[in-house]
């Protein structure tokens, strides 16, 4: 079965299981410990999920956990497409003009129809897909804000050839306009200046907006080889902080597991590079349109959690929890079909600010298939 088939198919069933996305986390509630989400950031959650289509369990959906905070708590990621039942969904949300929603959902619909307007090269870069994280345990009061919202360029990738600027600028210019912000020059030089830094075999992995936050361009690139490579581009591109510090966070995690390569996560804006920098250390090379980009082997992030409990910031009743959430697909059994469950860690980012190493943050994800 074709993978589009697949999901449509999920998501005919899910739509038999309930409304929103909140009546089916409440299922999961004891599956997730404690530990991990507590119950008020649960509640939260829930609320916010209220507002989202129980089908984008069809897609990967799951949570950003910050490991180096001992409080439970978490944000929010799901996955929505065009031209599937998502779309129908905050389509007619917008019809009915839910208050609530109204700027998120107009963000989502604008999005949707530059990929699908028969000028526009969006959706041949990025496919039809965008990805939503709401700041919910790590918003500042329990005030549900516009989530970020990102795109990937996984039909076409941006390699860093110096040639796909215009995708580039294509990509950037969607988002800005779907948040309602208004052009802004500078910024989008500044994002082309960091692109056409970029050495020929890395790649631009996503491009993010955050309308509830300070403005930036969100940039994760990925594939850097050597610490060298990766500290001129930071000095080629002018990022305010200590290369120093982040060799120094790649030495100490060289010691105790196999990097192959390094990402990084930049915020571009109009003055330049802001200081706080995302790392993600790749214990082996993996790429948007491997059919295994969402699946790990039980054990391929052991090395790597090992080397996180080395780290004094790191809780480490978290980190056991973590090391638990990679499981075996599960076969669950619901009052409209069998689905299997698949759960793993997308990725881990180490986050560099003010000189030193400062957060820890794990991605973890859950997708849904009915058609296995």
């Amino acid at each position: 079965m074709e993978i589009d088939e697949a999901i449509a198919q999920t998501q005919r069933h899910l739509s038999n299981e309930g409304l929103s996305m909140a009546d089916l986390l409440t299922q999961f509630r004891d599956r997730i410990s404690p530990t991990l989400i507590g119950e008020s950031n649960w509640q939260n959650i829930l609320r916010c999920a209220t507002n989202l289509p129980i089908e984008s369990a069809a897609l990967p959906f799951g949570f950003e956990l910050p490991l180096h905070d001992s409080e439970p708590i978490a944000d929010l990621g799901v996955s929505l497409a065009r031209g599937t039942k998502t779309e129908d969904y905050f389509q007619n949300q917008l019809n009915t003009r839910n208050k609530h929603s109204d700027s998120t959902v107009s963000s989502i619909l604008r999005l949707f129809a530059e990929m699908g307007a028969n000028d526009s090269t969006l959706e041949d870069i990025v496919g039809p897909k965008v990805m939503l994280e709401y700041d919910i345990g790590s918003g500042a009061s329990d005030a549900i804000s516009q989530p970020g919202m990102f795109l990937r360029p996984g039909e076409r990738p941006i390699l860093g050839a110096n040639v796909q600027g215009e995708d580039v600028t294509t990509v950037v210019d969607a988002l800005v306009s779907c948040v309602g912000w208004e052009e802004n020059e500078e910024e989008r030089l500044n994002v082309e200046q960091a692109y056409l830094m970029q050495p020929a075999d890395t790649r631009m992995d996503s491009f993010g907006v955050f309308p509830s936050r300070s403005r930036s361009i969100r940039l994760a690139i990925m594939g850097f080889k050597t610490q060298q490579q990766l500290g001129t581009y930071l000095h080629q591109t002018n990022w305010p902080g200590e290369v120093s510090v982040v060799d120094s966070v790649i030495d100490q995690f060289r010691k105790r597991a196999n990097i192959e390569r390094t990402g990084i996560n930049i915020d571009v804006q109009s003055h330049g590079l802001g200081p706080t920098l995302g790392l993600t250390l790749i214990v082996k090379q993996r790429y948007t349109k491997d059919s295994r980009y969402w699946l790990d082997g039980l054990t391929d992030w052991e090395p790597f959690l090992k080397a996180l409990s080395q780290e004094a910031i790191v809780v480490p009743d978290k980190l056991e929890q973590l090391a638990k959430w990679v499981s075996k697909p599960t076969v669950l059994f619901a009052k409209s079909t069998r689905y299997v469950l698949l759960q793993g860690i997308h990725h881990i980012k180490l986050v560099v600010e003010d000189g030193y190493l400062q957060k820890v943050k794990a991605y973890v994800f859950l997708v849904l298939s009915a058609g296995l």
